[in-house]
């Protein structure tokens, strides 16, 4: 993946009726390929709505110059918004099921909408995650689905892949209880319904690149959680927990080249 030119500006999406269900669409530089695939991606900041997806427009901005692909910057309701359970979750199932077809519509000719790429960063990693898990989820469940994401895969980046074990790390000032309502034993269904730890195996191809001085969420989370997946893990020895977002940083290439693996994923879709 190389840089070509520096994307226009994003163009807004609306993909329902509360001002945080929009988003934003970075296009590549025009090229000859034709339709560019599409990278959905999710923000973090502990599902809190004081942290928006703003703080990763450069990201989000250079993923698009360096991959070719578009890129969709979603938001979505967050604790302290409207957000929290269940609205954060059917928030990024509609995000995940309207938005393609929105940027297509957005970018005549310039978006391929199908098998796009789930991706998220920290509390946004989840996000993605979970989105990959939706046919895993219990019968009832907000966001559930029959049959696996038509997605390539999803790329996660320092993601809080354990739910349960982030809580008892105290991760974000008690983040995951205040986004779920409670602790494992005092809202046990929903932990059941959102954990991608206890979820297993994405559809699609699933790479996470994790930095091993992660002050946030430990790299331990990422390793135990490729294990029980199956999941591609990348760890980057001498990277923070904002390296994997940070197009400046020595983390860059690991995150070009792990969407590169997940977009050379096999067309077909389904899950492990």
């Amino acid at each position: 993946m190389s840089v070509s030119r520096v994307p226009a500006a994003p163009l807004p999406l609306v993909y329902g009726d509360h001002p945080d269900q929009v988003a934003d669409l970075f296009l590549p530089a025009t090229g000859p390929q034709g339709p560019a695939p599409l990278v959905l991606f999710f923000h973090g900041g502990y599902w809190r709505a004081e942290h928006d997806r703003r703080h990763a427009d450069g990201f989000a901005r250079a993923l698009a110059a360096h991959s070719g692909c578009a890129v969709v910057s979603a938001e979505y309701r967050r604790v302290g918004g409207g957000g929290g359970w269940p609205a954060t979750f059917t928030d990024t199932a509609a995000a995940v099921d309207l938005l393609p077809g929105l940027a297509a519509e957005a970018a005549p000719g310039r978006v391929d909408p199908d098998r796009p790429v789930h991706a998220g960063h920290s509390a946004g990693g989840h996000l993605a995650l979970w989105a990959a898990l939706r046919h895993r989820l219990p019968e009832g469940a907000p966001g559930r689905t029959t049959a696996p994401a038509a997605i390539r895969g999803t790329l996660a980046l320092a993601p809080t892949a354990d739910l349960a074990r982030a809580g008892e790390l105290g991760s974000g000032r008690g983040a995951v209880a205040a986004l779920l309502g409670g602790g494992p034993d005092e809202v046990p269904q929903r932990y059941a319904a959102a954990d991608p730890a206890v979820l297993g195996a994405p559809a699609g191809r699933t790479v996470v690149v994790h930095g091993g001085r992660d002050d946030s969420l430990p790299v331990t989370m990422a390793r135990r959680y490729a294990a029980r997946s199956g999941a591609t893990l990348h760890e980057l020895p001498d990277c923070g927990h904002f390296d994997v977002i940070d197009p400046a940083s020595p983390a860059w290439p690991a995150v070009t080249g792990a969407l590169a693996a997940v977009l050379a994923a096999e067309r077909a879709p389904g899950g492990r």
